[in-house]
């Protein structure tokens, strides 16, 4: 008896928990037949609450909060298939706009409020230095630029004269008698 009163409870909250989305959702989400989208400057509208009647499916409006009524706004003629219906308004500039379709049947499928936002302008940065012409050169001092014979020749003569006074100093401590 205290089992099935504790299934029993359980199961009612499960129940409560799992209505309780579609509850937050709020009439809008129950109501509306239509699913809008921004991407960038482009708004859609996605529904599949219309029929075809004569060739049309319908007519879905951008209307700016300035409009009122459904001729004002942007106009676009709805297409599609049987399953799923949808418009889209390029170019659309910043702002709050109401999405409304009505179907050819005269029926409205929904309306939705949306937000245009401003496009986000990419930073561009760019730093330019002058590369060398043959790149980096590696190996004895890694240099960046080509020395001519006469600093070569110089270089040189300063390494044999450093060999040369490193023999004399080590001669001249192994016997320092001598000179």
């Amino acid at each position: 008896m205290h089992t099935s009163r504790l299934l029993l409870r359980s199961g009612l909250t499960l129940a409560a928990a799992a209505g309780l989305p579609a509850a937050l959702a709020g009439p809008s989400a129950a109501v509306s037949g239509i699913s809008v989208s921004t991407s960038g400057s482009t708004v859609s509208v996605v529904t599949g609450a219309c029929t075809q009647i004569n060739g049309s499916w319908g007519t879905a409006a951008l209307l700016t909060s300035r409009q009122a009524t459904f001729s004002q706004g942007r106009q676009v003629a709805l297409s599609g298939t049987s399953v799923s219906q949808s418009a889209a308004w390029s170019g659309v500039s910043p702002g709050t706009y109401t999405v409304v379709v009505l179907c050819s049947s005269g029926a409205t499928a929904g309306s939705q409020s949306v937000i245009v936002s401003a496009p986000a302008r990419p930073t561009i940065s760019a730093t330019s230095t002058a590369a060398p012409s043959r790149g980096v050169m590696g190996g004895l001092g890694g240099a960046a630029r080509d020395y001519g014979p006469l600093t070569l020749g110089a270089g040189a003569a300063l390494v044999g004269a450093g060999v040369v006074a490193t023999g004399w100093v080590l001669r001249r401590r192994s016997k320092p008698y001598r000179l």
